[in-house]
């Protein structure tokens, strides 16, 4: 079953055709590759996903529903996440500290409860510290929970920011060059800790990166853009075809 469907979209930047005509269907449990050149067109159609851009024609279905009118944080609270090609960790804040942000946003309380520390903060607060543990501990870096973001190598950071993810429980998971700036070893750590997040989260991925050994360890289709264009599609080990 698609949980995804992306129905002929096209996006314009005054007189550039960022999109044009693009189609693609995710199913639900897939790790989707979507690759290009630089300018093809990825991250754009990353941001129409996630309500960043809205595109000029075309539709974008999401679990049966068309969602092209919904705000940014309408999408991530029916399950649609993201992490970005540049790190956008809080870096004065600790690793904990970061993965409890998208707990602590999704939290039922207001500013009283807050204020007055009544049992529906504490509740909350002890919830989101024992959820973003609990995901720190998937991701075999339990023992950086005290340290600052910031102070941590690129590889570490990337790891954060896949689990400050992981902690908003999202459906779609859409991963923008995630193996940027890892070496050859931490780039087959990263592939090995996808395919256990879709397996232990049931998460679907959509996933843009340039290096090729992480796309075709972890892709079970792929999907070519270049210049705005789907120009291929197929899977990984098999002859390239076009997909409906």
């Amino acid at each position: 079953m698609a949980l995804l469907h992306i129905d002929s979209v096209s996006v314009r930047f005054g007189g550039v055709q960022a999109l044009s005509d693009v189609s693609l269907t995710l199913n639900r449990g897939e790790i989707l590759g979507l690759i290009g050149p630089n300018g093809a067109g990825k991250t754009t159609l990353f941001n129409c996903i996630t309500g960043v851009v809205r595109p000029h024609l075309g539709h974008i279905l999401y679990d049966g529903r068309d969602i092209g009118m919904l705000k940014p944080y309408q999408r991530a609270r029916l399950g649609i996440g993201r992490t970005f090609q540049n790190l956008q960790l809080f870096s004065g804040m600790t690793v904990l500290e970061n993965l409890m942000v998208p707990v602590d946003a999704s939290a039922r309380r207001g500013m009283v409860a807050d204020a007055f520390r009544l049992p529906t903060a504490r509740f909350e607060e002890r919830r989101a510290d024992e959820r973003a543990r609990a995901i720190l501990h998937f991701l075999g870096i339990s023992d950086t929970a005290e340290r600052l973001a910031g102070e941590l190598p690129v590889g570490l950071q990337r790891r954060v920011e896949f689990g400050r993810a992981l902690c908003s429980r999202p459906t779609l998971l859409l991963l923008d060059e995630p193996a940027a700036g890892l070496d050859a070893r931490e780039t087959a750590e990263l592939a090995e800790m996808l395919l256990r997040a879709r397996q232990r989260f049931s998460i679907t991925m959509l996933l843009v990166d340039h290096d090729m050994s992480l796309v075709m360890q972890v892709c079970d289709y792929l999907y070519v853009l270049d210049f705005g264009e789907r120009i291929a599609t197929g899977h990984p080990t098999r002859s390239v075809r076009t997909r409906k």
